[in-house]
């Protein structure tokens, strides 16, 4: 291969990733909380280039760059730095992020960053993505990470590190509105009032079919779960709640909801029009709330 070409840049998407449900099955010895969200992927998201080169670099630029430092607790460092724990004389480079979603958001902006730059770097070091190293890394890194590295809708149990199948969704049309705020997802779960050993919840309660054939079918099978991290979400940061009445009273809206631990709240569309005309209202009413229209998969 001639030289040039192995300093060309490659090129990862970083969608949002989007819990439609949530829910907290309780909250474990160790402090951490178990739960059982149905995770879907956007098609508005991150943008994550790497070039080859001698050391490990990041640069950020983008709408939402400013929230982020390329410091070494970034999760973009800290997945490639969790990888070479466990594979030695990786190959490595400058990462290049154009940051689109909104920093600390619940649409995994973090996470979905750090699984691209897996991702890339597993590319350049010919590691196929079904290594144990680099789940394992990913799970290092962060629990929704090893969600990210497929980005195919599916259930996650546990903290993050019990995948089920992928579950095949038809097109969805969704409005993401953040009006601006950032959450503290420790914040949110302590709200939640849990101590530790308590349950909350059964575990392993959401069952799915491999198929769903329509939003109609999605819809139906959401109104049977919540967000248990919305209240709690709502009790920190009341505005939230009048994103979500905006949200539902848009027309079009068939179903809205807060996805992860807040501040974006996704809306599901009878059709992607309706989607972007609502995006269009919402952004002319608040023009500093961040409302952008997307199919999920």
């Amino acid at each position: 291969m001639p030289a040039f070409a192995q300093s060309l840049p490659l090129y990862s998407f970083a969608p949002a990733k989007i819990n439609l449900s949530l829910h907290v099955c309780g909250r474990r010895s160790d402090g951490y909380h178990d739960i059982e969200s149905l995770v879907a992927f956007a098609s508005e998201g991150d943008g994550l280039t790497l070039v080859q080169g001698e050391a490990l670099a990041l640069e950020i630029t983008g709408p939402f760059a400013f929230d982020l430092q390329a410091t070494d607790d970034n999760l973009i460092f800290k997945a490639v730095k969790a990888l070479q724990k466990y594979k030695s004389n990786l190959r490595l480079g400058t990462f290049h992020l154009e940051k689109r979603l909104p920093v600390s958001s619940g649409i995994g902006g973090g996470s979905t960053d750090a699984a691209a730059a897996l991702r890339l770097i597993a590319q350049i070091n010919n590691i196929p993505f079904s290594d144990p190293d680099l789940i394992r890394a990913a799970s290092e890194t962060g629990a929704d990470v090893p969600v990210c590295l497929e980005t195919q809708a599916r259930i996650m149990r546990g903290i993050g590190d019990h995948l089920e199948a992928p579950v095949q969704l038809p097109r969805i049309s969704v409005l993401l509105i953040n009006p601006g705020i950032s959450v503290s997802t420790p914040a949110v779960f302590s709200a939640l009032g849990l101590e530790k050993g308590q349950q909350y919840r059964s575990a392993d309660a959401m069952q799915l079919p491999v198929v769903i054939k329509t939003q109609e079918q999605l819809i139906s099978l959401l109104m049977q779960t919540e967000n248990d991290l919305q209240a709690p979400a709502i009790s920190q940061c009341p505005k939230i709640a009048k994103v979500l009445n905006a949200l539902e009273a848009l027309s079009g809206c068939e179903f809205a909801r807060m996805s992860g631990s807040g501040a974006t709240v996704f809306g599901i569309f009878d059709n992607f029009d309706h989607a972007e005309s609502a995006a269009a209202s919402v952004s002319a009413q608040h023009p500093h709330w961040w409302a952008k229209p997307a199919w999920l998969k």
